[in-house]
């Protein structure tokens, strides 16, 4: 028995993105993938490729039961939002896949020709990936966004914010007056928090 397929939208603190909710699982717990061009898509996800078709989509982030959808600026979500639901849920209803391969995030950071920076492993680590699974990564994804930890080096905790959060002018309040504090109090060593897109 196939189960009817229900996707909603809500609103994120970002106002050029969407969070489209459905009622399954796309993808595994813990996992994400960001298109951020159609040419990304090609090999990885036959769903972002077809949003990407659509002109006003400038955006395609995929967590574990939601779509964020980043749009252009020439358009209000008042005429987009029911096409790019019933879209959507169609796309999903027909059992067609949604990531085909998983993108190699170090290959499309790298794209952008920006030298990418690695980080030793530290002791640390584990406690700051503890921290932010268990107090930050529920809350940005319930703003349809993600975050995951890069490295921490000299006091600094570098972190990468997709779907959502990319981008979102509050983000960088979350950033230092959230993510940052939180750190700070469990972790003394922790001096500051940036984000990906801020090292260059």
């Amino acid at each position: 028995m196939t189960v009817p397929i229900t996707v909603y939208a809500e609103m994120t603190p970002n106002p050029s993105t969407m969070k489209f909710v459905v009622n399954k699982n796309i993808l595994g717990v813990g996992e994400s993938a960001q298109f951020n061009s159609k040419p990304e898509t090609k090999g990885f996800s036959p769903l972002a490729e077809e949003l990407f078709n659509l002109p006003f989509v400038d955006g395609v982030f995929f967590a574990s039961n939601f779509v964020t959808i980043t749009k252009t600026d020439n358009l209000s979500w008042d005429f987009i939002t029911m096409e790019l639901r019933e879209f959507i849920r169609n796309w999903l209803s027909e059992g067609k896949e949604v990531l085909t391969a998983m993108p190699d995030e170090k290959n499309s950071i790298q794209k952008e020709n920006k030298p990418k920076k690695t980080y030793a492993p530290s002791e640390y680590d584990g406690a700051i990936c503890q921290l932010l699974d268990e107090f930050v990564r529920p809350a940005v994804e319930n703003d349809g966004g993600a975050i995951d930890f890069l490295g921490y080096e000299d006091g600094i905790v570098t972190v990468i914010l997709k779907g959502a959060c990319a981008g979102c002018p509050s983000s960088t309040a979350t950033l230092k007056g959230g993510i940052e504090s939180l750190l700070k109090t469990h972790l003394p060593e922790v001096k500051e928090v940036i984000a990906e897109n801020e090292v260059y």
